[in-house]
């Protein structure tokens, strides 16, 4: 009948279909002891995504709905590969561009490149992210959820200190949630709060924007007013976002704000890069406040960031006063520059004690805090 003549496969194809399987199956040689030929499926291309920031800028997300899938990416239109830029949290782009990106996950070959192209023209100087910590309300808020997270406990951080950080909300002894460590105050500034609730206990709060908002290249710049008193150290500064994959100091290090203890004279700020070869002190200058100015009436403490180039100001961003390069690490030995491997993640701290400050004396009141009024990014 005419339908099943229709229906009838070519002689070739029908016999292909019937030996398929049978040569999957066996090995070169033939027989049922052959090795089973792999077929590898391509793991699904990640998925591109973007919200806009401020002025025209925007914020990337790579994602991928593989269980435990790791996405590699580009910015300047090469196709990514596994040596290729890890993504670990959304970054800002400010200029025109074209993200691609690949993911890998286990049992699968690494995926086609999904690809967008970002055509954006934000002058030099542009105001392309903040957060002002408004609250217009009358009562103390959370920090941004969007943007802030937490490092918790009293590991010491490397440095013998004494508090536990507190992250918002926790009850976890000694933290409180009625009491706490962090918060936008109905002042709209941030306040970061060291607190003794017994004799010889102290806590703080430790936030960062790890895995919720990076970016690289651009000045950055917050308003800041920061405590002196003996023990306390407060600190405004970055680590690079592959600080997971690469650990510290390899991920690079970059301090914008931080100081010690009671007022000197001169008072001071210090600004540091740290990385592979440069740790502790050997790569940082003190700025030194004017005659009767201290570091505890407010200033804005910046940094800009440019391709092989780090350079920090106080209030003034048209006259930095340290600059850092490739070059200011040359002698050192095994020192390999990190800051223009991918992009960095804000944290704003207050410790208390270590080998730096030292410990906290009878005369250190608690609580203690450094408050921000806000935290700017401005376009190269």
């Amino acid at each position: 009948m005419p339908i099943r003549q229709n229906l009838r496969l070519p002689r070739f194809t029908a016999l292909f279909l019937v030996l398929a399987p049978l040569l999957l199956s066996c090995g070169a040689g033939g027989g049922s002891k052959g090795a089973t030929l792999p077929i590898v499926a391509q793991a699904q291309p990640p998925a591109i995504s973007a919200a806009a920031a401020l002025n025209g800028a925007q914020v990337v997300t790579l994602s991928s709905t593989m269980p435990g899938a790791a996405i590699y990416y580009t910015l300047d239109g090469t196709t990514p590969t596994t040596a290729s830029t890890v993504y670990e949290a959304p970054f800002l782009i400010t200029s025109t561009l074209t993200v691609k990106a690949v993911a890998t996950a286990s049992g699968f070959d690494i995926s086609q490149p999904a690809s967008q192209s970002f055509t954006i023209n934000v002058a030099s100087g542009t105001l392309v992210w903040s957060d002002e910590f408004t609250n217009s309300g009358s009562a103390n808020l959370q920090p941004n959820p969007a943007t802030w997270t937490y490092d918790t406990g009293n590991s010491g951080w490397g440095n013998h200190e004494l508090e536990d950080y507190c992250a918002w909300g926790s009850n976890v002894s000694p933290c409180s949630a009625a009491t706490p460590n962090a918060y936008v105050g109905t002042d709209s500034a941030l306040h970061i709060v060291a607190q003794q609730p017994t004799s010889g206990t102290y806590t703080s709060a430790r936030m960062k924007s790890q895995g919720l908002f990076s970016f690289q290249y651009g000045r950055v710049e917050a308003r800041i007013q920061v405590p002196e008193q003996q023990g306390l150290w407060p600190a405004f500064w970055m680590l690079g976002n592959n600080v997971a994959t690469v650990n510290w100091p390899a991920c690079g290090e970059m301090d914008i704000t931080e100081r010690v203890d009671a007022p000197t004279t001169p008072d001071y700020n210090k600004g540091s890069v740290h990385g592979t070869g440069f740790t502790g002190t050997n790569i940082g200058t003190n700025y030194n406040f004017p005659s009767g100015v201290t570091a505890s009436s407010w200033h804005t403490y910046g940094m800009i960031w440019k391709p092989g180039s780090v350079a920090y100001y106080v209030d003034d961003p048209s006259n930095p006063y340290a600059t850092f390069t490739p070059a200011s690490i040359a002698s050192l030995p095994g020192s390999a520059w990190p800051f223009d491997s991918g992009p960095s993640f804000l944290i704003l701290n207050l410790a208390v004690g270590g080998d730096w400050p030292g410990a906290p004396t009878a005369s250190t009141a608690f609580p203690a805090q450094i408050v921000v009024d806000f935290i700017r990014i401005y376009a190269n």
